[in-house]
């Protein structure tokens, strides 16, 4: 069977959450959702939280690195003074400044402090959630990844006003990760708010996991305990940040068979999202009416779907394989969508 492949956000039609498309035979399974916030019964009861990536790749990110470039003569100066040190990180060889070598290179304008890129997105997503979905108006913020690449860094609970001020420059107690392993992350989270009514939870990263397939195996036994009733509805959201994200790590998450129908992942590319309401992209109520009458129509402006009685926040349908696009019409209004 065909993989489903997500369309990047920013392709993405204002009015759509998300778009699914898979091949099936001579036609394309079209999946979409409608863009819009937990609603009713749906919206109450939220623990949320942001975990930010701390392993050592990210210390650019959090504008702890100095970008520039030491002359290989000066390096090698420092080298002899005891100023560069040579280290594994991330499974990467790095040379590090000591305390005097970072001091003079700056002095010397070799090199600057790099610009902190992390504090004010996670600044929003903490924000959103406190102040629109949160049952108690305060988003929990960690950092992941610390130390040998397992260590979970608390930074609080934050309302969207204390937001305005937080300072998110990287862990404070631990320092930064050698490798990045996300399921010691998920499982705080889980284990923490296991009695919440509902968890949304954002993981902000810009590598490779160290540890995906037991991050698998745990969404498989947490989808089946929701599906059983054992526990409430959990969404974590990965969300990749940089250039050296691996996005099809990313989709393996997103895609993953639990043999239920509990969808436990999604993902996101920062720099494709249209804004922060993407995250509740596949946070929908499929039996939600979110339009009384409807209609699909594909390139040819044959109707391929209707909704006489009620069209709800979660569609599926067929087009022909070589269709580019696709139409909704809702009250004489139509919103097209390209495929491709």
């Amino acid at each position: 069977m065909a993989e489903s492949q997500q369309l990047p956000s920013n392709l993405v039609a204002q009015e759509f959450g998300e778009v699914n498309v898979r091949p099936v035979g001579a036609e394309l399974e079209v999946t979409f959702t409608v863009a819009m916030e937990p609603q009713g019964a749906g919206a109450e009861g939220w623990q949320t939280g942001v975990a930010l990536d701390a392993s050592a790749s990210m210390q650019k990110a959090f504008g702890r690195q100095l970008v520039g470039t030491v002359p290989p003569a000066v390096l090698a100066e420092y080298r002899e003074k005891g100023w560069a040190v040579d280290r594994a990180e991330d499974g990467n060889r790095a040379t590090k400044l000591t305390t005097p070598g970072r001091e003079d290179a700056v002095r010397r304008g070799f090199v600057k402090p790099s610009e902190n890129v992390v504090e004010p997105r996670a600044r929003e997503f903490v924000s959103y959630l406190a102040g629109n979905l949160d049952a108690d108006g305060g988003t929990t913020v960690v950092y992941w990844a610390c130390g040998d690449g397992r260590g979970v860094e608390a930074v609080g609970d934050f309302t969207a006003e204390q937001c305005k001020g937080l300072e998110l420059r990287g862990p404070v107690r631990a320092r930064f990760g050698t490798a990045t392993h996300l399921l010691p992350a998920v499982e705080y989270f889980t284990a923490r708010f296991a009695a919440a009514a509902r968890g949304m939870y954002l993981f902000v990263t810009d590598g490779r996991l160290s540890d995906l397939d037991a991050v698998k195996r745990f969404t498989v036994h947490l989808a089946r305990e929701i599906a059983a009733g054992r526990r409430n509805p959990v969404k974590c959201v990965l969300i990749g940040v940089g250039d050296e994200v691996d996005e099809r790590q990313m989709e393996e998450l997103d895609d993953l068979d639990t043999g239920t129908d509990v969808d436990v992942w999604d993902h996101k590319i920062a720099a494709e999202m249209r804004g922060l309401l993407d995250i509740f992209a596949e946070v929908v109520d499929e039996n939600q009416i979110v339009a009384p009458r409807a209609a699909l129509l594909d390139p040819s402006g044959t109707v391929v779907k209707q909704f006489l009685d009620g069209m709800p926040a979660r569609v599926t349908f067929r087009l022909p394989a070589a269709a580019a696009w696709f139409e909704l019409e809702i009250e004489d209004q139509r919103v097209r969508q390209p495929l491709r």
